[in-house]
């Protein structure tokens, strides 16, 4: 495999009802089932919140990777993702991701680095690209 591809692996086991188990080799397992307005349990994570999940967290360390790139330090990041499912002609489909980000930094010199690294960490989200669904960012920087 070149530098230029790379492969993820997971597993899913079933255990009961609508429940299984993800495995991800080296990592804390996680129990996923269908989200309860599809007959799944409460309180189990579904693939729907790791869909909407991996666009958030993927839109962190992409803005993360940029931070670096541009040189800059932030005192915080936070990032709320929101994913619209909807019922289309071949059944239900993410149609919409939205995703705020908001950074703060310590000073107004810092502000227009934090607001180019939330661009293209947007621009750049290899999560997000791969989503069929278009994503909407909408991003912040407070000077703290």
């Amino acid at each position: 495999m070149s530098d230029e591809s790379h492969e993820y692996f997971v597993r899913v086991d079933w255990t009961h009802d609508r429940v299984g188990n993800m495995l991800v080799e080296g990592k804390p397992l996680i129990e996923v089932a269908t989200p309860p307005e599809f007959s799944g349990p409460e309180g189990v994570i579904s693939p729907e919140d790791l869909f909407v999940a991996a666009a958030a967290s993927c839109f962190m360390t992409t803005f993360v990777t940029f931070t670096h790139k541009l040189r800059f330090e932030y005192k915080s990041f936070s990032c709320v993702a929101k994913g619209t499912l909807e019922r289309v002609e071949k059944g239900f489909q993410f149609t919409k991701m939205h995703i705020k980000g908001t950074v703060a930094v310590e000073s107004e010199e810092l502000k227009k680095k934090a607001e180019r690294a939330l661009d293209l960490a947007g621009k750049y989200c290899l999560v997000s690209n791969s989503m069929k669904c278009t994503t909407e960012h909408e991003n912040e920087v407070l000077v703290v």
